[in-house]
């Protein structure tokens, strides 16, 4: 089989151990930086060129696309898609999770647990905004940011009103969410292939720290999840329309509540904490489901 791997760095571990994984399989790798790659929209062979040549006979596509480059991305993705190529991950469901706002009235309209959040761009009423979450303490993020960039704590209600001001003086749009207090800086990223949480790790944020991210200089320890949580992450990886995910949980006393769902989760932490495979159970799935269409988890909206 011959796979087309969306990375921008080949060198970068999830990467890496995604070649390593299908090579040892017998499957041939070849690594496409997606900015570099254009396309040829014809009607009825619509085809894929890089580095002066022709991309065909890929039987599947592995995207790896980071945040800043989701635009385009995505419309490589799709235009493997239109080749008849089967996607691990749709290019529909790939955009729809990267849209923070979106992904989470998506999880909402399904019933998904949530923190109360609050999406403002110009708020005519601070001090309301900051009443509909509880109030302080409270998590103020940037719609646009990953790894816990543009993640703000604010402790008290001048700065909460600080932070949102400020933010609203450079045109940006914001999400405000309570802070679950009882998760004590550590959130579970559960990893969820083809319907099934297969590995998953709880992630604590280093001391006076509220940020778990292992970006953030976090640790990652394996965990024994509930029936509940890991319902509610293969629940939350379908409704993004997500074969391949990372579910963001936080334990709060109402039960597991969802922060994000990834698209394109990394491998590093997982595989370190849980020592699984996970780039060979990824490469398996693809194995079993590349016929063109089968992709199985087809979200709406």
């Amino acid at each position: 089989m011959k796979i087309a791997l969306l990375s921008r760095n080949k060198k970068l571990y999830s990467s890496r151990r995604l070649i390593e994984a299908a090579e040892e399989r017998g499957h041939e790798v070849q690594v496409i930086d997606v900015l570099r790659a254009y396309m040829n929209i014809a009607s009825h062979k619509p085809s894929i060129h890089y580095k002066g040549e022709d991309i065909n006979d890929v039987d599947a596509v592995i995207p790896r696309i980071g945040a800043s480059v989701t635009a385009y991305g995505a419309a490589v993705l799709r235009q493997f898609e239109m080749m008849g190529v089967f996607p691990l991950n749709e290019s529909v469901a790939l955009t729809r999770s990267r849209d923070k706002l979106r992904s989470l009235q998506l999880l909402s309209r399904k019933g998904i647990g949530l923190p109360v959040t609050v999406y403002a761009s110009k708020p005519d009423d601070v001090k309301d905004m900051i009443a509909m979450v509880g109030g302080p303490p409270l998590v103020i993020k940037l719609l646009e940011g990953t790894q816990g960039i543009g993640v703000v704590l604010a402790e008290t209600h001048k700065s909460a009103e600080s932070i949102i001001q400020g933010f609203m003086g450079i045109n940006a749009s914001i999400l405000v969410q309570e802070y679950i207090k009882e998760s004590k800086g550590a959130d579970i990223r559960c990893f969820v292939i083809g319907g099934k949480v297969v590995a998953s790790m709880k992630r604590q944020g280093p001391e006076g720290e509220f940020r778990s991210n292992v970006h953030r200089g976090g640790s990652a320890t394996p965990i024994k999840i509930t029936p509940e949580e890991r319902s509610t992450a293969v629940r939350a990886a379908k409704i993004m329309g997500l074969n391949v995910a990372g579910v963001d949980l936080l334990r709060s006393n109402h039960g597991p509540v969802v922060m994000e769902v990834n698209s394109s989760p990394g491998l590093e932490a997982i595989e370190s904490a849980t020592g699984k495979d996970i780039a060979g159970l990824i490469i398996e799935y693809i194995e079993k489901n590349k016929k063109f269409g089968k992709t199985a988890t087809r979200g709406k909206g």
